[in-house]
């Protein structure tokens, strides 16, 4: 039986609506489709860029942290060389007071004439020779002079040898010096160096551990003590 016109056209509207419903369930589904794999590249990509932040601040951080490391160390090292100075500084003023000082020690004769005594007795055990010749203060000949007089028999008592000892006036040592002799062999080519000034210096430099420990107390860092 064949189909009327309306039929056909029946026929064909429900195709088209049945193919348009196709369609239109396809396109929601691809729309579905791409917005899913959509969120899912937008999530990746979120979350490599957060993870690529992240890095990048924690570097910052590590970054920040080694400076301030390295600034505090800095500051430390800096602190500890003021402190350093400071005590150097301290030391040398000490140092200063005691060598002005120094010229009071021959305004006492009796204290000094012992004292020189003692400097020219150790100075002629140092050298042990036959000869020697002894530069002093222009003002301290006469006392150098009585000096020698008193040491030769202890001298010669100790070695059980003699000794010549003669005063070179021609050569006084340096008049900024408080006090003390200049002691030297035949040739002049050994010389025992027992001015106030250069025996002050020997003793500081043997006593400066002592001094600092007087001065600013143990240093808590030293692991071994002589």
């Amino acid at each position: 039986m064949a189909l009327s016109d309306a039929d056909v056209q029946k026929q064909i509207k429900h195709m088209m609506a049945f193919i348009e419903q196709e369609a239109n369930e396809k396109a929601e589904e691809i729309d579905a489709k791409a917005e899913e794999e959509f969120n899912i590249e937008k999530g990746r990509l979120v979350q490599t860029q957060r993870l690529k932040i992240m890095e990048y601040y924690e570097k910052k951080e590590k970054q920040i942290e080694q400076q301030k490391k390295i600034q505090m160390s800095n500051l430390m090292n800096q602190a500890r060389l003021k402190v350093l100075k400071a005590r150097d500084d301290m030391i040398s003023e000490m140092l200063n007071e005691a060598r002005q000082r120094l010229c009071n020690v021959a305004k006492d004769p009796a204290r000094y004439a012992s004292l020189l005594d003692g400097l020219i007795l150790q100075g002629l055990y140092q050298l042990l020779e036959a000869k020697v010749t002894i530069r002093c203060r222009k003002q301290d000949v006469q006392m150098i002079q009585a000096s020698i007089q008193r040491n030769n028999p202890v001298y010669k008592a100790a070695v059980k040898c003699s000794i010549e000892v003669r005063i070179d006036q021609d050569n006084s040592i340096p008049p900024d010096v408080s006090g003390g002799v200049e002691i030297y062999n035949a040739n002049g080519k050994i010389k025992v160096a027992n001015t106030l000034e250069s025996r002050l210096e020997l003793m500081a430099q043997q006593m400066m551990p002592e001094i600092r420990v007087a001065l600013f107390g143990v240093n808590p860092n030293r692991k071994f003590l002589d």
